[in-house]
């Protein structure tokens, strides 16, 4: 026998007719424990009900007991539905709670999918093709920006300003003010 052999499977204590035996013999206990937790939850539950929801007594009673009866089964009804309706919001919140945590488990045990990479053949001119395709895209950019011309702001003449108003006295300077807005 190799080291291999030897070291695969140990010898049980036991042959396989006595584990077999014990099995059956726990998986019966276990299958009767069962029954008796489902009748004994039987049980509890019908007792619960009888304790929470006693029968009703109606007959002998007039209209207006009946009405007063009714009316307070449906505040009843009422108070449970909406216990029903937080319990249920909770249950959910906690689902999406135990998800979320779940999630992080999971991501920090590093078990998450990576995809599968396709293999890339690329030649040495297909290397430099795509070095030198991105220093001429950079050129490009440059090179593709348009240039903004700023305008010039006119200067008005500094001349002696009595000229100025000489000029533009009388009708004729009325006349050039007229022209020079038009």
């Amino acid at each position: 026998m190799s080291e291999g052999q030897r070291k695969s499977k140990p010898k049980s204590k036991y042959p396989a007719t006595r584990r077999l035996l014990l099995k059956t013999k726990l998986l019966r206990k276990a299958e009767s424990l069962l029954v008796k937790e489902r009748e004994q939850k039987l049980i509890e539950r019908e007792s619960a009900l009888k304790e929470r929801a006693p029968p009703l007594k109606l007959s002998g009673l007039s209209v207006q007991e009946l009405q007063e009866i009714c009316k307070d089964l449906h505040h009843k009804i009422d108070i449970v539905d909406e216990s029903r309706y937080d319990l249920e919001l909770k249950v959910a919140r906690n689902e999406t709670e135990i998800q979320s945590l779940q999630q992080k488990v999971y991501e920090l045990k590093g078990k998450m999918k990576r995809p599968n990479l396709k293999r890339v053949k690329k030649t040495a001119d297909d290397k430099l093709g795509a070095l030198t395709d991105t220093k001429l895209m950079k050129a490009d950019f440059k090179a593709n920006l348009k240039t903004v011309k700023k305008e010039e702001e006119k200067k008005e003449e500094v001349t002696d300003w009595r000229k100025n108003v000489e000029a533009m006295s009388g009708m004729e300077g009325r006349k050039k003010i007229f022209d020079a807005g038009q």
